[in-house]
């Protein structure tokens, strides 16, 4: 059975086409900030040794991951981001494919 793929998507948020930043524009600028700032802290979680400055930065990622979660929230709310709905096939073709690789794992639950 071939299934159209469904657009999940709210009803977009007109904003003026202006050369001067708008909502939509002030929004998406402060997520790739967020996206950008996770992506670093990430990073440097990953190479610090001392324990009370990596509780103090995972904190702050923390905070962060969830800031910029809940900007892409409000953006998807606004309509200005959409989401393709995946075929029941093609999941399930990638469940089969990657189910397989828990038997590689080193330790076995």
């Amino acid at each position: 059975m071939n299934q159209q793929s469904k657009k999940i998507q709210n009803p977009e948020l007109q904003v003026p086409k202006t050369p001067q930043m708008n909502d939509r524009d002030f929004i998406n600028d402060i997520l790739m900030c967020a996206k950008n700032m996770t992506n670093s802290y990430s990073v440097a979680l990953n190479e610090l040794s001392h324990d009370q400055l990596y509780q103090d930065v995972n904190q702050i990622f923390n905070e962060t991951q969830n800031c910029q979660r809940e900007l892409y929230n409000v953006m998807f709310r606004k309509g200005f981001y959409g989401l393709e709905a995946a075929e029941q096939q093609k999941l399930d073709q990638s469940y089969q494919q990657f189910s397989g690789y828990s038997s590689q794992f080193p330790y076995q639950q």
